[in-house]
């Protein structure tokens, strides 16, 4: 199969599939594009969620964008984009279209209870996957716990916690030398 095709419908799949969020497609794109496709790794897939989280736009459609990049070049990067976009521009127009209709109806309010519970256990499934590739020593869980604190207790900015958290990460490695 032609692989920006490829890349386009793996894509479409996940970003028809995810309910909640960025962070509740890092689940699908976990098995997809690391398990099943091997187009990124563990690691990687967890840089470009902490990346596409302190650039500009949505998380999904900059992870989709670093992979299909890192994979096939700009098209590959075009093809995952319009992948990961396409089935909300459709979800969202059949929704505008019907929303004012059924918004008021309980089984919809019930629904959407529902979608949000399984949404809420998707990003903790997510979190534990990432937890056993990103907490690797000592350091890492320092500044987790610290970055845990900071954004619960005060809110501050995932934007400055990831720029924070990647300079004292390079202060850690320099310290225990760059071959480490």
């Amino acid at each position: 199969m032609n692989i920006y095709l490829d890349l386009f419908t793996t894509f479409f799949r996940t970003g028809a599939c995810t309910f909640g969020g960025g962070y509740a497609m890092l689940p699908i794109l976990q098995r997809d594009v690391v398990e099943n496709k091997g187009w990124a790794t563990d690691e990687e897939l967890t840089d470009y969620f902490a990346i596409g989280q302190c650039t500009p736009g949505v998380i999904a459609v900059n992870t989709a964008t670093f992979i299909g990049y890192k994979y096939k070049g700009i098209l590959g990067g075009i093809a995952a984009t319009l992948g990961i976009v396409c089935p909300s521009v459709i979800i969202i127009t059949i929704i505008a279209l019907f929303l004012r209709t059924f918004a008021d109806l309980p089984a919809v309010a019930h629904a959407f209870s529902g979608i949000r519970a399984c949404v809420c256990t998707l990003i903790l499934n997510a979190a534990l996957k990432i937890w056993k590739s990103a907490l690797i020593d000592l350091p890492t869980a320092l500044i987790f716990v610290a970055v845990f604190f900071l954004s619960v207790l005060w809110g501050l900015s995932p934007s400055i916690l990831v720029i924070v958290s990647s300079i004292i990460g390079l202060g850690f490695k320099r310290a225990r030398g760059w071959n480490t």
